[in-house]
């Protein structure tokens, strides 16, 4: 079903808009979950990746337990390059390889006020849209009378 009827559901269309997408749009494509630890502790399921967060790897050939950082946020081919993941090229020199933000998962954030503002923020609409459409003892014995 749809919900917004000013949204297309055009396969053609869709893409168009994410490849031709400005930098400032491309951000919020470039999200990644947060950890279980971090979800638990700001109350927000995903955050734009920047370019000093410590990152997991959960998908693909190199997925692994270990940390790294990123190193670049390249939003023209919405890939991050992380440390220490490498390939070596034909002619011996190593490239980073690049990830998408949607198979990492972010174990530390680094914060400002900026991203402390955005954390804040979500935080305090997502507690809002939990409480909307409960009913309590009082709201209900208020409406009763």
């Amino acid at each position: 079903m749809k919900f917004n009827k000013l949204k297309t559901s055009s396969r053609r269309k869709n893409r168009k808009e994410y490849f031709n997408a400005p930098s400032h749009v491309r951000r919020i494509f470039m999200s990644s979950p947060l950890s279980k630890e971090l979800r638990q502790k700001y109350g927000v399921r995903s955050m734009p990746i920047r370019k000093d967060d410590e990152v997991q790897i959960v998908r693909g050939h190199y997925k692994s337990q270990q940390v790294g950082k990123v190193i670049t946020c390249y939003r023209k081919k919405y890939v991050v390059h992380i440390e220490r993941i490498q390939r070596e090229k034909a002619n011996g020199a190593s490239v980073h390889v690049g990830i998408h933000p949607s198979k990492v998962v972010i174990m530390k954030l680094k914060l400002d006020k900026d991203r402390k503002r955005i954390l804040e923020h979500r935080a305090a609409s997502r507690r809002q849209g939990q409480d909307k459409g409960k009913h309590t003892e009082e709201t209900v014995q208020a409406m009763e009378t």
